[in-house]
């Protein structure tokens, strides 16, 4: 298929624009691989740099994704939700697992590895080393959400300890399960470690092996929960009805998508090196 010589746009626009149509109406179905830039090339009768100049644009509005050494791959606009679980199960299948959370309990994460730690304890899967850093707000000051619908910070303490303890128990139970199978030999290297910081959970960030970044805003929402027998109204924030947006780093420097990995892991370590603190035992 050779470009149109009558259309006014450069070759390279002509292409992106191609490629578009076809990952918009579904030719190219999410979650498909592109052909190589050659075989592009030559389908379209483009030299290889016309061809990453097109694929730079469908970069940028988020149609198409860049893995090193796997090829390009169509996706669904990034205004859709982006399943977790597939991501966090596929970085359990490296050598090398990296893990960094900052959030409100840790419970969706705890849910969703507990299924690749299971195949780590009987043999299917053998990582390496796994490394998970978990960044959660400490419910020991007076902070602003959770808090009752009065709007008394001061006497949201039962409120933010009820949400300390649902935290402690699902950071904790990672921490135990991963330590346990470090302590079994079943994994050569880990590391686990919670800290604690003094800002109101707004929104979650999850950055798998370096590469993935997923962020998600934390709906605020007004409902009863039972303190001490009761039920007390408070605003809470809704873990479960985050909505992810994914970026994945494609080894482009320039690209958004890299730009946003790398701004990410930067905002994580520089909260994690600052304001918080290692959690008391």
């Amino acid at each position: 298929m050779s470009l149109d010589p009558d259309d006014p746009r450069p070759p390279y626009q002509q292409v992106a624009a191609s490629l578009r149509a076809a990952i918009l109406t579904r030719k190219i179905a999410p979650g498909d691989k592109l052909p190589s830039q050659m075989e592009l090339g030559r389908h379209y009768g483009v030299a290889r740099m016309t061809v990453q100049q097109a694929l730079r644009i469908l970069k940028d509005e988020g149609l198409i994704v860049s893995r090193q050494g796997s090829g390009v791959f169509a996706r669904a606009r990034t205004e859709k939700p982006i399943g977790l679980r597939p991501h966090i199960e596929r970085a359990f299948e490296q050598p090398q697992v990296e893990i960094d959370f900052s959030g409100y309990t840790a419970e969706t994460l705890h849910g969703i590895i507990a299924e690749p730690l299971d195949k780590i304890r009987s043999g299917r899967l053998t990582p390496q080393s796994i490394r998970i850093r978990m960044l959660l707000s400490d419910m020991n000051r007076p902070l602003s959400l959770p808090v009752r619908t009065d709007g008394d910070v001061e006497a949201s303490g039962p409120v933010r300890q009820r949400m300390a303890d649902i935290s402690a128990r699902h950071a904790g139970a990672i921490e135990a399960t991963v330590e346990e199978l470090c302590d079994l030999g079943l994994v050569p290297e880990c590391s686990i470690e919670t800290r604690l910081h003094g800002s109101a959970p707004l929104f979650k960030v999850y950055i798998v092996n370096r590469t993935d970044a997923f962020f998600g805003y934390y709906p605020v929402v007004k409902h009863d929960v039972r303190i001490g027998g009761k039920k007390q109204a408070i605003f809470d924030p809704m873990g479960k009805d985050a909505v992810l947006f994914q970026r994945t780093d494609d080894g482009d420097p320039d690209s958004t998508d890299s730009q946003f990995v790398t701004q990410t892991r930067q905002w994580f370590d520089s909260v994690w090196n600052t304001i918080a603190a290692p959690k008391q035992p």
